[in-house]
Protein backbone atom coordinates (compact mmCIF):
# COMPACT_ATOMS: atom_id res chain seq x y z
CA UNK A 1 0.00 0.00 0.00
CA UNK A 2 1.32 3.37 -0.96
CA UNK A 3 2.13 6.20 1.39
CA UNK A 4 -0.65 8.70 1.97
CA UNK A 5 -3.53 6.20 1.96
CA UNK A 6 -6.16 6.32 4.65
CA UNK A 7 -5.35 2.99 6.32
CA UNK A 8 -7.58 1.15 8.77
CA UNK A 9 -6.37 -1.87 10.72
CA UNK A 10 -8.78 -4.64 11.63
CA UNK A 11 -7.05 -7.43 13.47
CA UNK A 12 -4.09 -8.57 11.38
CA UNK A 13 -5.47 -6.98 8.22
CA UNK A 14 -4.99 -3.47 6.85
CA UNK A 15 -7.38 -1.75 4.45
CA UNK A 16 -7.01 1.35 2.30
CA UNK A 17 -10.27 3.02 3.29
CA UNK A 18 -9.85 5.87 0.80
CA UNK A 19 -9.76 3.64 -2.28
CA UNK A 20 -12.54 1.43 -0.91
CA UNK A 21 -14.76 4.53 -0.66
CA UNK A 22 -13.91 5.76 -4.16
CA UNK A 23 -14.35 2.22 -5.50
CA UNK A 24 -17.93 2.21 -4.18
CA UNK A 25 -18.45 5.68 -5.63
CA UNK A 26 -17.26 4.35 -9.00
CA UNK A 27 -19.62 1.38 -8.81
CA UNK A 28 -22.51 3.63 -7.80
CA UNK A 29 -21.89 5.87 -10.84
CA UNK A 30 -21.87 2.88 -13.20
CA UNK A 31 -24.98 1.33 -11.64
CA UNK A 32 -26.80 4.65 -11.90
CA UNK A 33 -25.74 5.02 -15.54
CA UNK A 34 -26.91 1.48 -16.35
CA UNK A 35 -30.22 2.06 -14.59
CA UNK A 36 -30.94 5.36 -16.34
CA UNK A 37 -29.84 4.07 -19.75
CA UNK A 38 -32.08 0.99 -19.59
CA UNK A 39 -35.02 2.35 -17.61
CA UNK A 40 -37.12 3.30 -20.64
CA UNK A 41 -35.79 1.39 -23.62
CA UNK A 42 -37.24 2.53 -26.92
CA UNK A 43 -36.87 1.78 -30.62
CA UNK A 44 -36.10 5.47 -30.99
CA UNK A 45 -33.45 5.85 -28.28
CA UNK A 46 -32.92 8.90 -26.15
CA UNK A 47 -29.43 10.38 -25.75
CA UNK A 48 -28.44 8.20 -22.81
CA UNK A 49 -29.69 5.03 -24.48
CA UNK A 50 -27.80 6.02 -27.63
CA UNK A 51 -24.61 6.34 -25.62
CA UNK A 52 -25.14 2.92 -24.04
CA UNK A 53 -25.90 1.35 -27.43
CA UNK A 54 -22.80 2.99 -28.87
CA UNK A 55 -20.66 1.50 -26.10
CA UNK A 56 -22.22 -1.93 -26.62
CA UNK A 57 -21.71 -1.65 -30.39
CA UNK A 58 -18.04 -0.84 -29.85
CA UNK A 59 -17.53 -4.00 -27.80
CA UNK A 60 -19.46 -6.13 -30.27
CA UNK A 61 -17.19 -4.93 -33.10
CA UNK A 62 -14.11 -5.40 -30.93
CA UNK A 63 -14.86 -8.98 -29.88
CA UNK A 64 -15.99 -9.93 -33.40
CA UNK A 65 -12.68 -8.72 -34.83
CA UNK A 66 -10.36 -10.11 -32.14
CA UNK A 67 -12.12 -13.31 -31.07
CA UNK A 68 -15.02 -13.93 -33.44
CA UNK A 69 -18.76 -13.87 -32.86
CA UNK A 70 -18.36 -16.48 -30.13
CA UNK A 71 -16.42 -13.82 -28.25
CA UNK A 72 -19.55 -11.77 -27.60
CA UNK A 73 -20.14 -13.79 -24.45
CA UNK A 74 -17.06 -12.08 -23.00
CA UNK A 75 -18.49 -8.58 -23.47
CA UNK A 76 -19.88 -8.30 -19.90
CA UNK A 77 -16.40 -8.74 -18.42
CA UNK A 78 -14.57 -6.57 -20.97
CA UNK A 79 -17.11 -3.74 -20.90
CA UNK A 80 -17.20 -3.77 -17.11
CA UNK A 81 -13.41 -3.63 -16.93
CA UNK A 82 -13.20 -0.71 -19.33
CA UNK A 83 -16.02 1.34 -17.81
CA UNK A 84 -14.90 0.70 -14.25
CA UNK A 85 -11.25 1.56 -14.90
CA UNK A 86 -12.15 4.64 -16.95
CA UNK A 87 -14.55 5.96 -14.31
CA UNK A 88 -12.10 5.18 -11.51
CA UNK A 89 -9.27 6.90 -13.37
CA UNK A 90 -11.38 9.99 -13.99
CA UNK A 91 -12.33 10.12 -10.31
CA UNK A 92 -8.64 10.56 -9.65
CA UNK A 93 -8.73 13.87 -11.49
CA UNK A 94 -10.95 15.31 -8.79
CA UNK A 95 -8.43 17.04 -6.52
CA UNK A 96 -9.16 14.82 -3.52
CA UNK A 97 -5.90 15.83 -1.89
CA UNK A 98 -7.15 19.41 -1.52
CA UNK A 99 -9.59 18.05 1.07
CA UNK A 100 -7.59 16.75 3.98
CA UNK A 101 -9.39 14.32 6.25
CA UNK A 102 -8.45 13.55 9.81
CA UNK A 103 -7.47 9.97 8.95
CA UNK A 104 -5.89 10.43 5.52
CA UNK A 105 -6.79 11.30 1.94
CA UNK A 106 -9.06 10.08 -0.83
CA UNK A 107 -7.63 8.75 -4.09
CA UNK A 108 -8.67 6.95 -7.27
CA UNK A 109 -9.28 3.19 -6.79
CA UNK A 110 -6.68 2.51 -9.50
CA UNK A 111 -4.16 4.42 -7.39
CA UNK A 112 -4.14 1.32 -5.17
CA UNK A 113 -2.01 -1.64 -6.29
CA UNK A 114 -4.43 -3.92 -4.40
CA UNK A 115 -7.25 -2.86 -6.71
CA UNK A 116 -5.33 -3.25 -9.97
CA UNK A 117 -3.86 -6.57 -8.79
CA UNK A 118 -7.35 -7.85 -7.95
CA UNK A 119 -8.52 -7.02 -11.48
CA UNK A 120 -5.42 -8.72 -12.90
CA UNK A 121 -6.14 -11.89 -10.90
CA UNK A 122 -9.74 -11.83 -12.11
CA UNK A 123 -8.58 -11.60 -15.74
CA UNK A 124 -6.06 -14.40 -15.18
CA UNK A 125 -8.65 -16.75 -13.65
CA UNK A 126 -11.14 -15.85 -16.37
CA UNK A 127 -9.01 -16.59 -19.40
CA UNK A 128 -7.44 -19.70 -17.85
CA UNK A 129 -10.94 -21.02 -17.14
CA UNK A 130 -12.06 -20.48 -20.72
CA UNK A 131 -8.77 -21.81 -22.08
CA UNK A 132 -9.18 -25.05 -20.12
CA UNK A 133 -12.86 -25.21 -21.06
CA UNK A 134 -11.97 -24.89 -24.75
CA UNK A 135 -8.78 -26.96 -24.96
CA UNK A 136 -8.82 -29.13 -21.87
CA UNK A 137 -5.45 -30.28 -20.50
CA UNK A 138 -3.79 -29.25 -23.78
CA UNK A 139 -4.22 -25.65 -22.71
CA UNK A 140 -1.22 -26.26 -20.43
CA UNK A 141 0.62 -29.18 -22.01
CA UNK A 142 0.32 -30.66 -25.51
CA UNK A 143 2.29 -33.83 -24.74
CA UNK A 144 4.77 -35.19 -22.22
CA UNK A 145 7.96 -34.61 -24.19
CA UNK A 146 10.81 -32.66 -22.58
CA UNK A 147 10.40 -29.77 -25.02
CA UNK A 148 6.66 -29.53 -24.37
CA UNK A 149 7.19 -29.55 -20.60
CA UNK A 150 9.78 -26.75 -20.81
CA UNK A 151 7.53 -24.73 -23.13
CA UNK A 152 4.59 -25.30 -20.79
CA UNK A 153 6.59 -23.95 -17.83
CA UNK A 154 7.64 -20.89 -19.85
CA UNK A 155 4.06 -20.29 -21.01
CA UNK A 156 2.76 -20.74 -17.46
CA UNK A 157 5.16 -18.06 -16.22
CA UNK A 158 4.18 -15.77 -19.08
CA UNK A 159 0.51 -16.44 -18.39
CA UNK A 160 0.85 -15.21 -14.82
CA UNK A 161 3.12 -12.26 -15.68
CA UNK A 162 0.85 -10.85 -18.43
CA UNK A 163 -2.05 -9.57 -16.31
CA UNK A 164 0.21 -8.40 -13.49
CA UNK A 165 2.16 -6.26 -15.92
CA UNK A 166 -1.20 -4.64 -16.70
CA UNK A 167 -1.83 -4.08 -12.99
CA UNK A 168 1.53 -2.42 -12.42
CA UNK A 169 1.25 -0.26 -15.56
CA UNK A 170 -2.21 0.98 -14.62
CA UNK A 171 -1.29 1.61 -10.98
CA UNK A 172 1.96 3.42 -11.80
CA UNK A 173 0.44 5.69 -14.45
CA UNK A 174 -2.54 6.74 -12.36
CA UNK A 175 -0.47 7.27 -9.20
CA UNK A 176 2.13 9.33 -11.09
CA UNK A 177 -0.59 11.44 -12.73
CA UNK A 178 -2.34 12.19 -9.46
CA UNK A 179 0.94 13.13 -7.76
CA UNK A 180 1.90 15.37 -10.68
CA UNK A 181 -1.41 17.25 -10.61
CA UNK A 182 -1.29 17.54 -6.81
CA UNK A 183 2.25 18.90 -6.93
CA UNK A 184 1.40 21.60 -9.45
CA UNK A 185 -1.80 22.50 -7.62
CA UNK A 186 0.24 23.00 -4.48
CA UNK A 187 2.89 25.06 -6.21
CA UNK A 188 0.90 27.14 -8.67
CA UNK A 189 -2.64 27.32 -7.31
CA UNK A 190 -5.45 26.27 -9.67
CA UNK A 191 -4.85 27.43 -13.25
CA UNK A 192 -1.37 26.27 -14.25
CA UNK A 193 -2.11 22.58 -13.45
CA UNK A 194 -5.10 22.61 -15.84
CA UNK A 195 -3.10 21.39 -18.92
CA UNK A 196 -1.70 18.53 -16.84
CA UNK A 197 -5.19 17.62 -15.62
CA UNK A 198 -6.48 17.57 -19.20
CA UNK A 199 -3.55 15.37 -20.21
CA UNK A 200 -4.32 13.02 -17.34
CA UNK A 201 -7.90 12.71 -18.60
CA UNK A 202 -6.43 11.45 -21.87
CA UNK A 203 -4.12 9.09 -19.94
CA UNK A 204 -7.12 7.82 -17.94
CA UNK A 205 -8.87 6.81 -21.17
CA UNK A 206 -5.75 5.27 -22.71
CA UNK A 207 -4.95 3.19 -19.63
CA UNK A 208 -8.51 1.84 -19.45
CA UNK A 209 -8.37 1.02 -23.17
CA UNK A 210 -4.97 -0.71 -22.90
CA UNK A 211 -6.05 -2.85 -19.93
CA UNK A 212 -9.24 -3.89 -21.71
CA UNK A 213 -7.61 -4.53 -25.13
CA UNK A 214 -4.83 -6.67 -23.68
CA UNK A 215 -7.38 -8.59 -21.60
CA UNK A 216 -9.30 -9.21 -24.82
CA UNK A 217 -6.11 -10.38 -26.52
CA UNK A 218 -5.36 -12.82 -23.68
CA UNK A 219 -8.85 -14.26 -23.89
CA UNK A 220 -8.53 -14.52 -27.68
CA UNK A 221 -5.25 -16.45 -27.32
CA UNK A 222 -6.81 -18.77 -24.74
CA UNK A 223 -9.83 -19.65 -26.91
CA UNK A 224 -8.34 -19.24 -30.38
CA UNK A 225 -9.26 -22.78 -31.40
CA UNK A 226 -12.94 -21.74 -31.37
CA UNK A 227 -12.40 -20.15 -34.77
CA UNK A 228 -10.67 -23.22 -36.22
CA UNK A 229 -13.76 -25.48 -36.14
Amino acid sequence: MSEGHWIANIGNFSFNVDTIITMWVTMAILILFAFLATRKLSIIPNKLQSVAEGILGFFVDLTDSMIGKAGRKHIPLLATLFLFILTANLLGQIPWRLYHLSHGELASPTNDINMTAAMAIMVLIYYVFYGVKQKGFKFFLHDFSLVSIIMALVELLEMVVRPFSLALRLFANILAGELLVFTFVGLFAYFLPLPFMLFEVFVAFVQALVFMLLSTAYIAIAVQEEEQH
